[in-house]
């Protein structure tokens, strides 16, 4: 049988000639087998009867033949692959948390304390609102206007500690550490703001956050200081004005101005007001200080100063921050709409471990609040009845300022006085130094308060830093430095008080040194500071340091 000529057709294949050009047919099969065709005898049996063409699978795989890549090119690519999923994951994970942390801080917190709003602990944990009112506020949108249990309780007088882990003994419920809320205040140093600091001048070198650069980074400050109305009558604020920006210039700090304020009185706030409504240029404004230093007194002083202009600040007095005596009121940044542009924040206190209120028991942190002016009490004294009047020499004596210091005068001159300047609460009480050591065990905390009650001194750790000074003056005729105590006041040391009589033997003590022990808790830290010129004497002796051009215009100015 002859057989029939081969046809063209449609499912045919073609081969090009050229043998590195590689064919390119309209459907190949590969196959072990030789390809057999079948003829067709015509058009319309060809429609009908033809085969389907192959499917996909027998199609010639991608990435055969002269041009396919490599073994080692497959292996790169799919390596490359790998990665680029990998970083596409990291990306959106880390995109996710961003997320998650961006919803935390603008979770509902208490408009007192700045604390999260919770309702499972106890009511006077930081943030608690009972369930009930919390699904309420929360249907009306009102999280923002409320106060929680805490707050409420602070409010009216009790003293519920939240912050611990300062090196005290514990006052009270811990909730928070001091080192979680300084983490709150970290972000600062990398945004540009406008930062408020506040020092109490009562307790200036212990509240003044010698690490303020990194909270604050290069963003300007503006420096107030607070509780002037405190210091003693007759006090000349020329001269304090002037020692702290003194002090201040040390520190080499990015400070515009000095402000000397009051938030009782409102002396000074609007100097404040002036100043940050002039260099914030729209940034917000943070509010920073040691705790119990004062920042919700003076938030609520400045509101009440701009409501009268400004709807605004008005509106932002109804939910105002809580005060209270106890470090660690505010607990977080709490946002306040006060100015037209860009926001008021008041922040958590700063706890540092080296003032007397991390020490000391809750109920007795209001002995260590001054209510009035103080006034200093002198040993020995020109008048009154303080101490014996036929003591007249501090050697060998031991004056304890309540449980909380003891100074052993050691070596000084015979009309040397102290001057101790603090809260009216401590009372002081002198001994020879020889009793010293039985009159602190018989008499703290009954006599020697804080701590108040022996129940409290059985677990009071005692005055366990010991700091021995030997104070140099060239001048007997004015102070020659301040025994500054963090957290409490300070001691001012006249080598040659004008008070006291001199007589003729008195010429021959010329030591050009004096000599003390002090004695105060373990984390309480001592300041030898340059003298604070208070009362009407403090103007007589203080001397102006003279200003080169250079320094004139480089140092702050102050304002009151």
């Amino acid at each position: 049988m002859a057989s029939m000529p081969l046809l063209s057709s449609p499912f045919t294949t073609t081969t090009s000639q050229n043998p590195r050009i590689p064919s390119t047919p309209k459907f190949s099969v590969h196959s072990n087998r030789r390809l057999h065709f079948t003829s067709i005898s015509c058009k319309s049996q060809d429609l009908q009867t033809a085969k389907p063409p192959p499917t996909s699978s027998s199609f010639e795989p991608k990435g055969t033949g002269a041009a396919a890549p490599s073994r080692g090119e497959i292996l790169i690519e799919r390596h490359q692959s790998k990665s680029a999923v990998a970083f596409v994951l990291k990306k959106a994970k880390k995109k996710k948390k961003a997320v998650k942390e961006k919803v935390s801080v603008s979770t509902a917190c208490c408009y007192g304390c700045g604390a999260l709003l919770q309702t499972e602990k106890e009511i006077d944990a930081p943030g608690y609102v009972d369930t009930e009112t919390y699904e309420l506020k929360k249907k009306h949108r009102q999280l923002r206007t409320i106060l929680c249990g805490r707050c409420k309780l602070l409010s009216h007088g009790h003293m519920l500690t939240a912050v611990g882990g300062n090196g005290g003994y514990a006052g009270g419920k811990q909730f928070v550490t001091a080192e979680v809320l300084r983490k709150k205040l970290a972000h600062l140093k990398n945004e540009k703001a406008m930062i408020v600091k506040l020092v109490d001048i009562v307790d200036f070198n212990g509240s003044f956050l010698a690490r303020i650069r990194d909270l604050a980074g290069a963003n300007p400050i503006i420096l107030v200081i607070t509780k002037i109305d405190l210091l003693p009558k007759g006090t000349d604020l020329n001269c304090i004005g002037d020692w702290v920006v003194e002090a201040t210039t040390k520190k080499k700090l990015n400070v515009i101005s000095v402000h000397l304020t009051s938030s009782k009185s409102l002396v000074g706030i609007a100097g404040v007001i002036s100043e940050i409504q002039k260099e914030k240029k729209g940034r917000d404004v943070y509010i920073l200080g040691a705790a119990n230093v004062g920042k919700s007194a003076f938030i609520n002083s400045m509101l009440r100063m701009m409501a009268d202009k400004d709807t605004v600040a008005a509106a932002a007095r109804r939910y105002k921050p809580i005060q209270s005596a106890v470090p660690g009121t505010t607990l977080g940044p709490i946002q306040i709409d006060a100015f037209q542009v860009g926001k008021l924040f008041d922040t958590p206190g700063v706890h540092l471990h080296h003032r007397q209120s991390a020490v000391i028991h809750s109920g007795d942190l209001p002995l260590l609040a001054p209510q009035s002016r103080i006034r200093g009490r002198s040993f020995p004294a020109a008048s009154g009845k303080i101490v014996d009047e036929t003591i007249t020499d501090l050697n060998g004596f031991s004056i304890f300022w309540g449980g909380l210091v003891r100074i052993d005068v050691e070596k000084v001159l015979p009309q040397t006085r102290l001057t101790f300047y603090g809260p009216r609460a401590l009372q002081l009480h002198m001994v020879p130094t020889s009793e010293a050591d039985k009159f602190y065990k018989n008499e703290l905390g009954t006599v020697l308060t804080p701590p108040t009650g022996k129940d409290k001194a059985e677990i009071w750790p005692g005055l366990e830093n010991l700091r021995e000074l030997k104070i140099r003056f060239d001048d007997k005729g004015r102070p020659t430095c301040d025994i500054s105590i963090s957290g409490l006041g300070w001691i001012a040391v006249e080598p040659a008080s004008k008070g006291i009589e001199m007589s003729e033997k008195d010429d021959d003590y010329n030591y050009g040194e004096l000599h003390f022990r002090v004695h105060v808790p373990k984390p309480v830290e001592i300041f030898i500071r340059s003298p604070l010129p208070v009362s009407e004497a403090g103007g007589e002796w203080y001397e102006y340091r003279e200003l080169s051009e250079k320094e004139e215009e480089s140092r702050p100015k102050w304002f009151y």
